[in-house]
């Protein structure tokens, strides 16, 4: 799959790879407070399955793109590209998923927000028809 340089460590082996459609990488940098944040990265075409972060006050989840190329969507919208440098900011409640594109590997920091009763529902996978749509 050639070499993949990020800025942070690529981490091990996803375990929650189960919600996923190829296989992904997490590498927690720190969880101070209650903040998550960490580095996941994503083998080309792998996307995690459409999900929504549930919160009763506050909470959501910030992506920082930090290598390669991916993919957002949120549920009824267009797909958006995300480069290096992007900032996706998602609101609790918003059903959405995002991954690699086909062509390379993608990572990006994980932000958790905090929040009260907060939770993540992982719903169906985006199927390869749809995501092969995606150039």
């Amino acid at each position: 799959m050639g070499e993949f340089n990020s800025i942070f460590e690529k981490g091990d082996v996803n375990p929650f790879g189960q919600f996923f459609v190829g296989q992904s990488y997490l590498k927690m940098l720190t969880d101070l407070n209650g903040v998550g944040v960490a580095n996941v990265t994503f083998e080309p075409g792998c996307r995690n399955n459409r999900h929504i972060h549930r919160a009763a006050k506050g909470g959501g989840q910030i992506l920082l793109c930090t290598a390669g190329r991916g993919w957002y969507q949120e549920w009824g919208k267009e797909a958006q590209e995300l480069p290096p440098g992007t900032v996706v900011a998602i609101p609790t409640g918003v059903k959405h998923w995002h991954g690699a594109a086909g062509d390379g590997w993608f990572s990006h920091v994980a932000i958790e927000v905090p929040g009260e009763d907060c939770s993540n529902e992982w719903c169906e996978p985006v199927s390869d028809e749809e995501y092969g749509k995606l150039r």
